[in-house]
């Protein structure tokens, strides 16, 4: 199942909606079967099961469809899907396999035991929090900013059909989330009522200032007079009579009988069976077979550690005081907010940029083609968003965009800019997601597929290469860096914390507050987020690590013979993968030097 958080649905590439599908036949000319027409059969069908991923890589043929994927019947139908395709590719002989085939063999098997675990929890009970679920998804898409295109009267009357299946959906999770409450499967209450203001923002009178009527206040000019006016009576209608009083159902449900019922609890191990859950979560999110006791450990290690690099920043500015004294004055000081409005802020990413594109070519062989913007995110979201990135159409339809909640344009923290920009734009995720999706030798499930502790644990460690890149000569952006590796350090511990050791949202926001140079206000957000997806936050620290041992290993063992270019390349050639697939292929990689 669909698991991916916002900000890396990796998902976007074309196919064409006119091309001749392939035949559901597994086998080769010869009658053996073959792994690459199983892969293709898969990801056919997979796309007819999530239609929201097809519009994604511009594929259409399904955008006026959004299944209800919440029911049991779903998950079954699921479940009958997972199980004929790990039977198929275990049927192969894998040992006669090799190169890219071997390792789509053993990530594709690995998928699919995986999905098949998952759907063993009833998450179906909780279909909604505050950070990602359908209904904020829905709102990006049908604000015409998001990945549904609204080019066409046709992609106008698909979305109409989307909204009636979002009305169906919204039935279906009152109905869970009411079988959750009986069970256990319960929200924690802080997360219910951080979901309440994001559906009353829905619930407008005026249906022109819904988010969902900016497709027609950017109707396109070749529309004749009737489409226009026809479009604008059905969109006014369908924001009155169907999206409007399904968001006021949603409020109004979880404000009146879930919130009562809601947990007061933290952690997802309070729910039944929530330790095999978080365990299961672990496994998934860091594609190890680590344990949460494992990774809680290496979290208060990795603390220790930066704390000690930061005390020697403080040092070096001559700032006189305790560490904490000085995590209050980087957050607070004036001359660290130099901006009056959000214009300056974008600008002062594309300014990162252009200082660092003559060193990029020293630390890579290949750059994708995909074109790259920073944009401010949009309103209604902005209050509760992080920093992110969503991937680029190859077609060029659609380029990669960085997008940056920027709220109060005055109080913009400035020393986590240079930190921020390698991770989610370049060459963090823009490199690593534009190379993966533009490679057309990988299978459709890898070119658009992902792996947090691959994809987030490359976006991290490509923080550490700013000074190689010309970047981090002040040394407050060399403490901003610090400051986001420290981030990822203490979501080991707190996630860990919360949701297997019995942690309090309280604990662990005070943890993030000793260690932590951001606001109170960025530190509450950041500790529900992990209450809101538990082992998501894992995935960054657990792969920057490995893809940092891997680095320091090959240094030691080829000497004059390691480049640092031919690594990189290395490392994102085959794309995202599990981290113990990655290290197997890279150490063939380093024996080959």
């Amino acid at each position: 199942m669909k698991k991916t958080i916002l900000l890396w649905v990796l998902i976007v590439a074309a196919f064409s909606c006119n091309k001749k599908q392939p035949e559901n036949n597994s086998t080769d000319s010869s009658g053996k079967n073959n792994l690459g027409i199983i892969l293709k059969n898969y990801y056919e069908d997979r796309l007819k099961l999530f239609p929201l991923e097809a519009t994604a890589i511009a594929d259409h043929r399904y955008d006026d469809q959004l299944p209800n994927d919440i029911t049991v019947a779903h998950r079954t139908k699921l479940k009958n899907f997972y199980s004929q395709y790990l039977n198929e590719v275990q049927s192969l002989d894998s040992t006669a396999l090799s190169g890219q085939e071997k390792l789509s063999y053993q990530i594709f098997k690995r998928d699919m035991q995986l999905n098949l675990e998952q759907l063993t929890f009833p998450e179906h009970l909780m279909p909604i929090n505050q950070f990602y679920s359908l209904p904020i998804t829905f709102g990006q898409l049908g604000s015409g900013a998001g990945n549904h295109p609204f080019k066409t009267v046709k992609d106008y009357n698909n979305f109409l059909k989307r909204i009636d299946g979002f009305q169906v959906w919204a039935d279906t999770a009152v109905a869970n989330m009411r079988r959750g409450i009986q069970v256990g499967w319960v929200l924690p209450k802080t997360l219910t009522q951080k979901v309440l203001p994001q559906f009353k923002a829905m619930v407008v009178t005026d249906p022109k200032k819904s988010l969902f009527y900016g497709p027609i206040d950017n109707l396109p000019k070749n529309f004749t007079a009737d489409e226009k006016n026809q479009l604008t009576t059905a969109y006014t209608e369908a924001i009155q009579t169907k999206i409007i009083p399904t968001y006021k159902k949603l409020h109004d449900f979880l404000e009146k009988e879930y919130l009562p019922k809601s947990r007061s609890s933290s952690g997802i191990n309070a729910v039944p069976s929530g330790n095999q859950y978080y365990n299961y979560l672990v496994r998934y999110y860091t594609t190890t077979t680590q344990t949460p006791e494992q990774i809680f450990n290496t979290g208060q290690q990795e603390v220790k550690r930066i704390r000690a690099e930061m005390e020697q920043v403080k040092n070096q500015v001559g700032f006189k005081g305790e560490l904490k004294a000085f995590f209050e004055y980087v957050k607070t000081a004036k001359k660290f907010m130099p901006y009056k409005s959000a214009a300056e802020v974008l600008a002062g990413y594309n300014q990162i940029h252009e200082r660092m594109q003559p060193q990029l070519e020293k630390l890579f062989g290949r750059v994708p083609k995909s074109k790259f913007e920073v944009r401010q995110t949009e309103a209604f979201r902005e209050a509760s968003a992080s920093a992110e990135y969503n991937s680029p159409a190859p077609d060029g339809s659609r380029p990669g965009v960085f997008y940056v909640p920027i709220l109060k344009p005055e109080t913009y923290n400035s020393t986590r800019m240079e930190s921020l920009f390698l991770h989610e734009a370049i060459p963090g995720h823009h490199y690593q997601i534009s190379l993966q999706q533009e490679n057309e030798d990988l299978p459709q499930f890898r070119r658009f597929g992902g792996y947090g502790a691959y994809v987030e644990g490359w976006a991290l460690y490509t923080e550490s290469l700013g000074k190689e890149l010309g970047l981090y000569t002040d040394p407050y952006q060399y403490f901003g860096r610090l400051g986001a590796e420290m981030h990822r350090a203490v979501r080991l511990v707190v996630d860990a914390g919360m949701h297997s050791k019995g942690w309090t949202r309280e604990q662990a926001i005070q943890f993030s507050k000793d260690n932590e140079a951001l606001s109170e206000e960025g530190i509450v957000a950041e500790i529900e987020r992990y209450m809101a997806i538990p082992g998501q936050a894992l995935s960054y620290k657990t792969g920057e690590l490995k893809i940092k041992e891997l680095r320091q290993r090959y240094t030691q063992e080829l000497g004059n013979k390691f480049n640092l270019s031919n690594f990189h390349d290395a490392v994102l050639q085959d794309g995202s993968m599990p981290l113990q697939v990655l290290e197997a292929k890279m150490n063939t990689w380093a024996a080959k030097q």
